[in-house]
């Protein structure tokens, strides 16, 4: 098994603590799974995706769907991050004055794309938006982030299998692979494996990334496509809960909610104490 980077830089450890806030204030939320996403979400929107936050519905801004929409609290610290809403839109997360909620809305979050959270539908909705865009003769890329445990879901491997035929290569699959779903291990539940070779075989160009690594990931992404008239998937090798002691690769984080105050301040400290 591939192993992860270890080291958060101040600007990953910001982000969680991003998350980690908008969790004090909703008391409830999917840290885990928002966690693992953190590095994948903060290059895409550092350095590879095209968008202009004053218009959120620019006609030639790149897509990026978050399939697995459970993690949205780490797309939500990096909307705000680049300045689609306000971050003061964390302290009613999950709230009924709020618009950010446990699944993102994209009628309400300036900058979501896809309402999602029922999984197995991003990738259909992203060949959509691909297809689209190549009949429009535009430019733009449309990027979907899955979690490995969604690709149980027999929708996946349809649209996969679209994507393919359609040839679209200005599409990407970004498969968030740490591991675990909601109950245990995706070896135990239904394993996946050899991963790779089943997105190659359903005719995707493939790369593997340490899912941690800012640097890997930078330059896995910046060769988008992979190939020419051939759709790409990107294997992020991850872990749950990445940066909070006692979170990592613990399954009992995957729905923890009703969240004390004391709980909340430990979560802080633990994730300030990394190197």
């Amino acid at each position: 098994m591939r192993q992860v980077n270890a080291f958060l830089d101040s600007r990953s450890i910001q982000i969680r603590e991003d998350i980690l806030r908008m969790m004090a204030r909703g008391g409830r939320g999917h840290l885990a799974s928002a966690l693992s996403l953190v590095e994948i979400l903060r290059v895409l929107y550092d350095d590879i995706l095209n968008f202009r936050p004053e218009e959120p519905r620019w006609s030639d801004r790149d897509r990026l769907i978050l399939s697995k929409g459970h993690g949205c609290m780490a797309l939500y610290a990096l909307l705000a991050d680049k300045g689609f809403f306000d971050q003061a839109e964390f302290q009613k997360f999950c709230q009924a004055d709020g618009i950010l909620g446990g699944h993102p809305e994209a009628n309400k979050v300036p900058g979501v794309e896809a309402s999602t959270g029922a999984l197995g539908h991003g990738l259909s909705i992203g060949v959509g938006m691909a297809v689209h865009a190549k009949l429009e003769g535009r430019r733009h890329h449309v990027l979907v982030i899955l979690g490995d445990g969604e690709c149980n879901e027999g929708s996946v491997w349809e649209a996969a299998m679209s994507a393919a035929k359609h040839r679209l290569d200005n599409l990407a699959a970004i498969i968030d692979c740490n591991k675990m779903q909601s109950y245990s291990t995706t070896f135990e539940v239904m394993d996946l494996e050899p991963l790779s070779e089943k997105w190659r075989s359903f005719g995707f160009e493939v790369r593997e990334a340490d899912g941690h690594d800012v640097e890997e990931l930078r330059r896995t992404f910046q060769a988008l496509p992979f190939a020419h008239r051939k759709p790409s998937a990107i294997i992020c090798h991850t872990m749950k809960g990445k940066g909070i002691p006692g979170v990592e690769n613990n399954l009992s984080w995957h729905h923890k909610s009703k969240l004390s105050q004391e709980e909340i301040t430990i979560l802080f400290s633990k994730l300030r104490s990394q190197p």
